[in-house]
């Protein structure tokens, strides 16, 4: 009985003192954390939006270079100072559900609106080497120039592998039919909000 105590005894501090270190080294990192999640966004914006970074750019940097030339939360307006206030791109978020977890990410265009400038994925799950492609560069650039108004004037994406080719369709990744699925359908989502 007496060794039944001590070991309750025994896990219970140990449990506590456990808990209170991962809670303090989670509060010690928290700031840290969150000025990573601004930069990986920040990143992803102007890499979107096509805007030029240095070489070797810092995390910070490039929350500043976001700050100078990019205006807005909800539709990012890349208007750099020097362009006296011709706006060069715009970019808005999307997000969804994937095949396996969330889909977030960028969709630049052209002033016109209807040209797509570029596309970043800042989060996924999806299986590596299949639907997890999408963050390649190759499929990313696929988007590069495209419109988002079909030949028949109808708004939306088309993501497939095969058929005929339209100003708005971009190749699939065979294997990966799901995913592109659901990134056709998020992307048409949010080019309804244009």
């Amino acid at each position: 009985m007496k060794g039944s105590v001590y070991t309750l005894i025994y896990a219970a501090v140990l449990g506590s003192a456990c808990a209170l270190l991962l809670t303090g080294a989670a509060e010690f990192a928290e700031e840290a954390r969150r000025a990573n999640a601004e930069a990986e966004e920040a990143l992803n914006i102007l890499l979107a939006l096509k805007v030029p970074l240095p070489d070797n750019v810092t995390s910070k940097q490039v929350v500043e270079i976001r700050n100078q030339n990019v205006q807005g939360e909800e539709r990012y307006v890349y208007s750099p100072p020097d362009a006296n206030g011709t706006v060069l791109a715009v970019a808005i978020r999307f997000a969804g559900r994937g095949l396996w977890g969330p889909i977030k990410g960028f969709l630049a265009l052209e002033p016109d609106m209807k040209t797509i400038r570029g596309i970043t994925f800042y989060e996924q799950e999806e299986t590596p080497g299949l639907g997890g492609e999408i963050t390649t560069k190759e499929f990313r650039g696929q988007f590069e120039g495209k419109s988002i108004i079909g030949a028949d004037g109808t708004p939306g994406i088309i993501i497939s592998v095969g058929g005929e080719d339209a100003p708005n369709k971009v190749d699939g990744i065979s294997g990966a039919t799901m995913t592109c699925d659901k990134v056709q359908a998020m992307l048409n989502e949010a080019i309804k909000s244009i």
